[in-house]
């Protein structure tokens, strides 16, 4: 099938991945690595999903300005323009402004998907037809269209979308009647004993001309800063005008910025065994287990009265682990982490601990 030159994908691939310390460090954060065992970085394997939908060309990644020889080494072959650079961390909405007036500037009449670099897709046909759908709806309407992920657990760690009315006669299409952020354990089961809600899987499908209206109406000041300097863009001066941009812009979602707030919002329901890889737990639950609930990456492991537990282990090193139950474990050159995994939300603060004493381990 010939792929759409209307059709961009913007991966946004700067996160610092610090739930998944010690193998994720501020130097080489998660997207980078080959987490998942399978010889491809997670931001690899996002940019392979999305050639079969997208030209190579029209992919464009956004990362921090550290990250440049990363991408460049894993991805070897990118245009200049393909790569753009952040100099701060300003969460989503700048990124996505930045990387939209981009596209527009090349294309106006662009379709655009926007993919988080570090999400794990288990059943890629089923995820590529989902998208065909939304971007076949997308280049009809001024639509801003996410993608639903049926739930199957009262999961606390993803946000969540209600479903209002369906759109007619395409399946699986809903207009948006709320987002919820990630609720408590109680209001989990009520949304999935009632069926009207989905995981926001924090995928996006909208046109070029869709979104710069919705970022004027509801992110002015941030869209005004990209906008006001697409002029440069391609030229010599870019890099120092977006440091100035960055500099000024605020810390934002799309989700709280737009998405929220908008009343075009859509949402196209699937399942195609996706998760967002935020924690060593969320890993767990997709990685085969024994016949005692572990499971990990590692290729020498030696377990006794052992269970529920997640390893990774390097390379061919031995591991002879007794007496876990419900633990991650997780060994690398210079730093081992053993942790309950239902205290895995304080590997935060054990990185902060870390960093105060020795910085190495950033």
């Amino acid at each position: 099938m010939a792929l759409n030159e209307n059709l961009y994908c913007i991966v946004m691939a700067g996160g610092i991945g610090s739930r998944f310390w010690p193998l994720s460090r501020t130097g080489k954060p998660k997207q980078f690595i080959d987490i998942l065992g399978t010889g491809k970085s997670l931001l690899q394997q996002t940019f392979d999903r999305m050639t079969k939908i997208c030209p190579k060309e029209n992919i464009l990644i956004v990362t921090s300005s550290a990250y440049s020889d990363l991408v460049n080494e894993q991805i070897p072959g990118l245009h200049p323009s393909q790569v753009l650079l952040e100099p701060l961390r300003r969460n989503t909405a700048p990124c996505i402004a930045y990387a939209t007036y981009k596209i527009k500037q090349k294309n106006p009449n662009a379709i655009a998907i926007v993919a988080p670099s570090d999400h794990l897709i288990l059943n890629e046909s089923t995820f590529i037809d989902t998208l065909r759908k939304a971007v076949d709806f997308a280049s009809d309407t001024n639509a801003l269209i996410t993608l639903g992920i049926q739930p199957n657990r009262p999961e606390t760690g993803y946000g969540y979308i209600q479903i209002g009315k369906p759109v007619k006669d395409i399946s699986s299409l809903y207009k948006v009647k709320t987002f919820t952020e990630k609720p408590n354990l109680e209001l989990a089961k009520k949304f999935l004993e009632s069926g009207e809600f989905f995981w926001n899987s924090g995928l996006f499908v909208w046109s070029i001309n869709s979104i710069t209206l919705a970022l004027e109406k509801h992110l002015p000041e941030v869209n005004t800063l990209f906008k006001e300097i697409a002029h440069v863009y391609g030229t010599d001066k870019e890099t120092e005008t977006i440091a100035n941009a960055y500099s000024e812009c605020r810390n934002i979602s799309i989700d709280y910025g737009v998405m929220e707030k908008a009343d075009n919002v859509f949402v196209v329901c699937s399942e195609f065994g996706w998760s967002d890889l935020g924690t060593w737990g969320s890993l767990y639950t997709h990685l085969p287990h024994d016949s005692n609930g572990n499971a990990g990456i590692a290729k020498n492991l030696m377990l006794y009265q052992t269970q529920n537990s997640l390893f990774n282990i390097p390379g061919n090193k031995l591991a002879v682990i007794q007496g876990l139950d419900d633990f991650i474990v997780v060994d690398t050159e210079d730093v081992l982490l053993i942790c309950r995994k239902q205290d895995e939300q304080q590997i935060k603060n054990y990185v902060n601990d870390v960093l105060i004493s020795r910085k190495e381990f950033s």
